[in-house]
């Protein structure tokens, strides 16, 4: 077995704390009829000052709900438009 690296989760304090009661709610409609599922992201600052984006689908309002960091935000829009994430042909 091999060590592995410590965890280190800065989100603890705000993991069930980010009030998304307010979020005004982004999606991209381009080219995508209205009924489609989308995945919508919405900036919520959080009582520590920090704004974090979070991330859901459409088609499930009430269910999990990514929150990332402004750092991971940017990491992840960096590895989208490097292809990152594509799909292999």
């Amino acid at each position: 077995m091999t060590d592995s690296a410590p965890i280190y989760d800065d989100k603890a304090h705000v993991r069930g704390n980010l009030d998304l009661t307010a979020a005004e709610w982004i999606r991209s409609d381009e080219g995508a009829e209205e009924e489609e599922e989308h995945v919508e992201i919405a900036f919520v600052e959080h009582t520590d000052g920090v704004t974090y984006t979070a991330m859901r689908n459409s088609a499930h309002p009430e269910g999990p709900v990514l929150v990332f960091t402004p750092a991971e935000w940017e990491a992840f829009i960096l590895g989208v438009k490097d292809g990152e994430f594509d799909e292999p042909w």
